[in-house]
Order: C-alpha cells, then sequence, then structure tokens
C-alpha cells in the first residue's frame, strides 16, 4: 500500500483519501451510526428486568407468611377450595336454593378480578322467595365450605307483599393452579402417530 501510494501523483492521493472517506462515512451512516440507540433500549430492558426480578423476590419472600395465613385459615374452617371446583358453583347454588325454598328465576355469570394466588367467579342470580327462605339460603351459602358470600344485594317486596324478589351476586374464591414451566434443557415427547381406522374389503 505505501508503493502504491508513493506511485500517484498528489492530485491522485487527495483523490483516493477523499474516496476512502466518503466509503468510511457511509459505511457509519449504513451500520454503525443506527445501532446507538439499542444501548439505551438494552439499558431500559435490563432496569425491567432488574424491576421484575426485586418484585417476584418480594413476592418469594413472603411464601411462608402466606402458607402460614393458609393454614390458619383451614384451621377456622375456611379452607378455599382449588380452582378445579370451580364448575360447582353454580351446582351449590341451585342444590341450595331447592333445598331453602327459594325460586331462582335467572342467573348470569359475571366478571370477576384474579390475582396470581386466587381466582374468583361471580354470579348474579334473579330471586322469588319468602323471608325466611331467603334468609336460610344465604346462612347456609356462607357457612358452608364452599366459601360463596354475597356481593351485592337488591331485594324489593311484590305486589301482595308477601314474597320478596330482587338480585343477588354471590362470589366464591378458589386457589389457582400452580403450574411448573419447562426448563430449557426439557423437551416434549413425541406424539405418538394417530392409528389408522380399519378398512374391509370385500370379495
Amino acid at each position: 500500500m505505501k508503493r502504491y501510494f508513493e506511485r500517484l501523483t498528489s492530485m491522485e492521493r487527495r483523490f483516493v483519501i477523499g474516496v476512502l472517506v466518503v466509503i468510511f462515512i457511509v459505511v457509519n451512516v449504513l451500520f454503525v451510526w443506527p445501532r446507538f440507540k439499542d444501548w439505551n433500549e438494552t439499558k431500559i430492558r435490563m432496569r425491567k428486568a432488574g424491576d421484575l426480578q426485586v418484585l417476584f423476590e418480594k413476592e418469594i419472600s413472603q411464601k411462608e407468611k402466606y402458607e402460614r395465613e393458609i393454614a390458619k385459615l383451614e384451621k377456622e374452617g375456611a379452607s378455599v377450595p382449588p380452582e378445579d371446583q370451580v364448575t360447582e358453583l353454580l351446582r351449590t347454588i341451585n342444590t341450595q336454593a331447592a333445598e331453602s325454598g327459594v325460586n331462582i328465576i335467572g342467573n348470569v355469570g359475571q366478571p370477576a378480578p384474579t390475582n396470581q394466588f386466587f381466582l374468583e367467579r361471580a354470579q348474579s342470580l334473579s330471586i322469588d322467595a319468602g323471608e325466611p327462605q331467603l334468609v336460610d339460603f344465604l346462612y347456609k351459602l356462607g357457612s358452608g365450605s364452599s366459601m360463596i358470600r354475597v356481593r351485592d344485594l337488591t331485594l324489593r317486596p311484590d305486589a301482595p307483599r308477601f314474597r320478596l324478589t330482587g338480585n343477588i351476586k354471590l362470589v366464591a374464591s378458589y386457589q389457582k393452579k400452580i403450574t411448573a414451566r419447562p426448563t430449557a434443557g426439557s423437551t416434549a415427547p413425541p406424539a405418538a402417530p394417530a392409528a389408522k381406522p380399519a378398512t374391509s374389503t370385500k370379495k
């Protein structure tokens, strides 16, 4: 390269240096400068990951506290049923309504809040019942092991003023299932091939 420059005239050297400078600038503009913002984005992701780790570690440190509270509730007879009993909510309500003599005119599922440990299911009922029957219905729902409680209650007497009609929103809490995340090295077993249906040939 040195010998090559020595053979060039001063004008040719300026031209070659100018071309090299232009190439250097173009390469930086196309490939280097656009990547400057990546470092800021990386720092933002690192900060978010650090905040999330602190949040997770804080919740993990509360594990023993949560276990003690759950054990205390279970000793008091307030065991929170697992998530797979969610389908029993409406069945429990209908069964108790029939036993207490409460007529359910309509029922509609309602959205309810959920966190990382518990989920809630809500049911809105339109009822028609006598006062003693309604009191018996609500009392037995709340005193059982189903953890069903009244969230909203609106009642009014019927025209003859012998019975009560209205709307009741019932809510029940359930423990969420904790699913283990698969490790990076674990692989699911391959699915077995579907069996081919048997074919019959007529002769």
